[in-house]
């Protein structure tokens, strides 16, 4: 690392407890949020009480590979 760079990992030995603890809430609000948004554009969408169609196959692994992606990014992260 240069002068100029800066490490974005603190020193102290407590960083990863607080690198995990701040993942999980994230990761968790973020689920919740979603959640909330799919119930909500669902009801209003179906106004008559029925459940949406589950989503397709394709769709859901198209959501898989890039929230893999995302995961990849962070992990990249990581290696700096």
């Amino acid at each position: 690392m240069t002068e100029n760079e800066q490490s974005i990992v603190p020193a102290d030995e407590g960083w990863r407890s607080r690198t995990i603890l701040t993942g999980g809430l994230i990761g968790a609000v973020l689920g919740l949020l979603s959640a909330y948004l799919y119930v909500r554009t669902a009801e209003e969408t179906h106004r008559s009480g029925e459940a949406p169609e589950a989503p397709a196959t394709g769709e859901a692994v198209k959501l898989g590979v890039t929230l893999l992606t995302i995961m990849r990014t962070i992990t990249e992260w990581g290696r700096r």
